[in-house]
């Protein structure tokens, strides 16, 4: 599984390497809500909780799926419009959000329902009723916070990016002006490096670089990025923007939305990881991950809490056949589940995964 990137006529003055504030603020954000995913980043964590504003700290669970489900496209609004790139300042930045059209910005912001059909031309949101049903769906099972504001999405889309840019004006000056004027020399360093190499070597020493996972087949213009999920993207008359993270690791992040610009939003450093479980644990927890499909549900279980029915719609199996599957998880102790209202949840525990190593934790989180 992976996902490929078309390259096929791309300009080499057409390739980027350059910093986001507002893609770093956006893993910071992530960071806060799963600190799990990210065992290096616990000191930084606890001491920004700590002194996080409690009004502050509901408004971010008021839309926490932009973060923390998904890593919503909203970060990277320069990629949903030709020729920009990534600003200098996280003002101009969020300028670059506001001039996303409503259906974008609704599109991108409801990423979190799991569309199979990401890297294709689907209905608009607003305009296709049986789109917004699945979608008000899909939010009925997140919790009634999420129903709400996934309602307001649709129905007022520009009162709700409002509030979207207020709260991470807010979020900037509580948590991240702070944060990026230390985190930006080092990516400013990186996006250096890897613009030099791709002067002096090429695109294929500057993607060997970005992560081991990212490969180019220079005879075929495609490359390639390991992930456990699947999706194609296109450069044709665009560009390709590789984007650092400080905050990020492990996750590779790829953007091929349909219609907007490719982006690799790659981790600069990797924490290390906690100690491995007992012999006894290890065996019966690899046991359980040793079938390709339950290390595909995995995938999406660590991001958040699913329903069977839900797995099974974005997997192709009979819920039946995905209940077996969670079963043999849920022996290992590798996955929890809770009940809200008539929808059961279940959820990977990423804890636990991550004392199975971090190749394992970087491959699923990747």
């Amino acid at each position: 599984m992976s996902v490929r990137i078309d390259i096929a006529g791309l300009r080499p003055e057409r390739v980027a390497v350059v910093p986001s504030p507002l893609a770093e603020l956006g893993m910071a954000l992530h960071a806060l809500s799963e600190p799990g995913h990210h065992p290096g980043l616990q000191g930084w964590v606890t001491g920004v909780t700590a002194r996080l504003d409690s009004h502050l700290a509901d408004r971010m669970c008021e839309a926490d799926f932009l973060w923390r489900t998904t890593y919503s496209d909203l970060f990277l609004p320069y990629a949903g419009i030709p020729g920009a790139l990534p600003a200098a300042t996280l003002a101009e930045e969020l300028d670059l959000l506001d001039k996303l059209t409503d259906e974008q910005f609704v599109d991108a912001a409801l990423e979190f329902t799991c569309a199979p059909a990401y890297d294709s031309k689907v209905p608009d949101i607003l305009s296709d009723a049986t789109t917004r049903r699945r979608v008000l769906e899909v939010a009925a099972a997140r919790g009634p916070r999420q129903v709400r504001f996934t309602r307001r999405l649709i129905a007022d889309p520009p009162s709700v990016r409002a509030w979207v840019r207020r709260f991470l004006e807010d979020c900037d000056e509580a948590v991240f002006a702070d944060t990026w004027p230390r985190l930006r020399h080092q990516l400013a360093a990186d996006a250096r490096h890897k613009t030099e190499l791709l002067r002096h070597k090429g695109l294929a020493e500057a993607l060997a670089a970005v992560s081991p996972a990212v490969a180019l087949d220079e005879a075929a213009g495609l490359i390639t990025v390991d992930k456990l999920s699947e999706g194609r993207a296109v450069t044709t008359g665009g560009s390709l923007l590789l984007v650092p993270t400080s905050l990020g690791w492990p996750h590779l992040n790829v953007l091929y939305r349909y219609g907007w610009q490719p982006v690799l939003h790659y981790p600069v450093g990797s924490p290390e990881l906690a100690s491995p479980p007992s012999v006894e644990q290890l065996t019966l927890r690899m046991a359980a991950l040793s079938h390709p499909v339950r290390m595909r549900i995995c995938r999406h279980l660590a991001r958040s809490a699913y329903t069977t029915g839900e797995l099974a719609q974005v997997h192709g199996l009979t819920a039946p056949e995905v209940s077996r599957h969670l079963g043999v998880l849920k022996k290992a102790g590798l996955v929890s589940t809770r009940r809200r209202g008539r929808y059961v949840l279940h959820q990977l525990d990423v804890t636990v995964v991550a004392r199975l190593g971090s190749d394992f934790l970087e491959g699923i989180l990747r």
